[in-house]
């Protein structure tokens, strides 16, 4: 099996190599823009599987399919988890959140070995993906949760919620009038809950509320340290691999 990472974060893509190696899959080629992409196809044998990020430093992945015809399979990696995931899910192999999870890659490897023997490579149409990137569907996003206290039920509004965090296997809402409030729910269940212009997933372990944000310091191996107004029970560190998309997020 062929398989060629796209990726501009070159620690990102030694590292997604690197699992891919421990679980047996060798990677062929590191690819880091859409140009050296479009170059390397136009001179070489396409590969069975690609791991393709969406942004690349000089653009869009999704251009390097306007210039050639590609027909690899696709496992995409990204941290547009506010955009089109739903779109990726029905169109492609599979896709996969930054930073990545190993066990969701073993899953998302072994779902491209069962159809590839069986030939069936499913079409991505890239130009309904690309308009979604951009004008992404207006949807409803969860505006209210409920936590049971005693026998009682208490309604948990999302605005006023400045993080989202998972502690021994619980998930907890902390809330601006410096409160937590244990949610029967979990962070990767919350993904498609939170409105993506509110929430951020600066790490596995907490979604952080924009408008709750109070400092964001310098940490250590080029990583953010988040501060906001009231919650204090954690230090809540953006990981290596997010800093980017957050500083993006942010802008």
């Amino acid at each position: 099996m062929k398989t060629i990472i796209i990726e501009d974060e070159k620690p990102s893509a030694r590292r997604l190599s690197r699992l891919l190696n421990e679980i047996g899959v060798e990677v062929s080629v590191l690819l880091h823009s859409v140009e050296e992409a479009v170059n390397w196809f136009q001179n070489n044998e396409h590969p069975d599987l690609i791991f393709l990020d969406i942004q690349l430093s000089d653009g869009l992945s999704f251009e390097i399919f306007d210039v050639v015809e590609v027909k690899s399979a696709i496992i995409f990696t990204t941290a547009f988890d506010e955009y089109a995931l739903q779109a990726f899910k029905l169109n492609s192999i599979d896709y996969l959140l930054k930073p990545i999870d190993e066990d969701e890659l073993k899953s998302a490897v072994k779902k491209y070995q069962s159809l590839a023997p069986k030939k069936q490579k499913l079409a991505i149409d890239f130009d309904d993906i690309k308009r979604l990137l951009v004008n992404p569907v207006e949807r409803e996003f969860k505006k209210r949760f409920t936590t049971k206290i005693g026998q009682h039920l208490k309604i948990i509004n999302a605005d006023e919620v400045e993080c989202f965090y998972s502690e021994n296997k619980g998930t907890y809402a902390a809330t601006s009038d410096g409160r937590n409030y244990l949610l029967e729910t979990t962070l990767e269940n919350l993904e498609d809950d939170l409105d993506p212009k509110l929430f951020f997933r600066v790490s596995r372990k907490f979604y952080v509320n924009v408008n709750y944000i109070k400092d964001m310091v310098s940490y250590t191996n080029s990583r953010l340290q988040i501060k906001l107004i009231k919650f204090n029970e954690q230090e809540i560190i953006v990981s290596r691999e997010r800093v980017k998309d957050f500083k993006l997020w942010l802008e």
